[in-house]
């Protein structure tokens, strides 16, 4: 599948790369926190700025508390069962209690009612709300539950645009109405956050939804004074030294958050682990007529494709010495489109299956080349 050429490969791998990217694909990994720059001092207005597509917001910043941010890759169990681990030591062992997450306003603020209730009603709710996104897993609700039981205390932020706004949104402006609390800042910032989804969702602006994410989290982590909090966001949102994923035009979430609070602001990155599998198989394949052990990952649906119905990924294991003497055909094929983790000196081949029933067989080295700034895997130019 090639990210270059001008024929079906070039079309598949541009609608894959979409799909990817509307689902915020994930990042390079980091294998442990990363910082940045001293945190400011200074308690002058700051301003978000990010393209034309969103209001410069003056923030003043004062918040001296640590932030711990987790990239994720959404929806995967034993990354949520990471989760669980890193916030269940910050609850108890460093007194945490507030836990920011890639949720709008209202919906952390139903988690919270939530928690002191005593029964799961609310939370079903929200997961029939979520039906359509990758939160609709049931582990998802398997992970609030383990943190009602043991974290009780914890307290839920959400920064993001207002996703669901017509369902979640919409019913706790009513619960709130009901309630007398029509006048409360909790009143005012959900319908700010139902209207920050209505445009989003009108126009698809991801520099915007980016800009008010990173404004959102300032304005809720500037109320908590010198708490720390933890933070799990999509790893798209939380590398520092990242631009938005979608369009690449404008520091991500968390580089414009390392502008405000410097080495206040740590970040890890677990998405990878959703790729931590093991082959489920091992069969052989032949290159340049030599036959090699080829450790089986599975197959992933491309219905969507015309022409095309599965494809299917291989590693031969110990061919890198071999293949590197073979000239490259151009193509590309980026990392995080293969279902597990690669590493530089492997070799791959990868089936395309058609609807008549035909396969085709392409063949990509790891070879440590980048392509437009991305790892990639590189096609080799084999003629069976």
């Amino acid at each position: 599948m090639s990210a270059k050429s001008s024929n079906r490969y070039g079309i598949v791998v541009v609608q894959v790369l979409m799909v990817i990217l509307l689902l915020s694909s994930l990042t390079a990994c980091r294998s442990s926190f990363s910082g940045g720059e001293e945190a400011s001092s200074t308690s002058q207005p700051a301003k978000i700025t990010g393209g034309t597509t969103s209001e410069a917001t003056p923030v003043v910043t004062r918040a001296t508390g640590q932030i711990y941010l987790y990239g994720e890759a959404h929806g995967v169990t034993k990354i949520m069962d990471k989760e669980y681990e890193a916030w269940s030591e910050y609850y108890h062992n460093k007194g945490m209690r507030h836990l920011f997450m890639e949720q709008p306003y209202f919906t952390a603020e139903y988690l919270n009612l939530w928690m002191q209730s005593d029964n799961d009603d609310i939370l079903e709710e929200l997961y029939q709300d979520w039906e359509g996104t990758m939160s609709h897993t049931p582990y998802t609700k398997t992970f609030f539950k383990k943190i009602k039981s043991g974290c009780p205390e914890t307290i839920f932020h959400g920064t993001d645009v207002g996703h669901q706004g017509d369902t979640t949104g919409n019913r706790f402006l009513s619960y709130l109405a009901d309630n007398n609390l029509t006048g409360s800042e909790m009143y005012t910032l959900t319908a700010e956050a139902i209207q920050q989804g209505l445009r989003y969702y009108r126009s698809n602006d991801d520099v915007y939804r980016e800009n008010k994410m990173t404004e959102n989290f300032i304005r809720e982590f500037e109320k908590l004074g010198s708490e720390s909090i933890m933070g799990i966001y999509g790893s798209a949102h939380t590398g520092v030294d990242q631009m938005d994923y979608v369009t690449q035009s404008v520091p991500c979430m968390a580089n414009q958050l390392q502008k405000h609070y410097g080495g206040n602001l740590h970040t890890e990155d677990i998405s990878r682990i959703a790729k931590d599998i093991e082959p489920t198989r091992v069969d052989q394949i032949s290159l340049k007529g030599k036959k090699y052990a080829a450790s089986y990952f599975g197959k992933q649906d491309m219905s969507g494709f015309r022409d095309y119905v599965y494809w299917e990924f291989w590693r031969l294991e110990d061919a890198y010495e071999d293949a590197s003497k073979l000239p490259l055909a151009g193509d590309v094929l980026p990392y995080d489109q293969y279902p597990m983790q690669i590493a530089e000196g492997q070799v791959f081949a990868i089936s395309f299956t058609k609807i008549d029933g035909s396969v085709e067989r392409e063949y990509y080295v790891a070879n440590g080349k980048q392509w437009e700034g991305r790892e990639a895997t590189w096609q080799l130019k084999v003629k069976e």
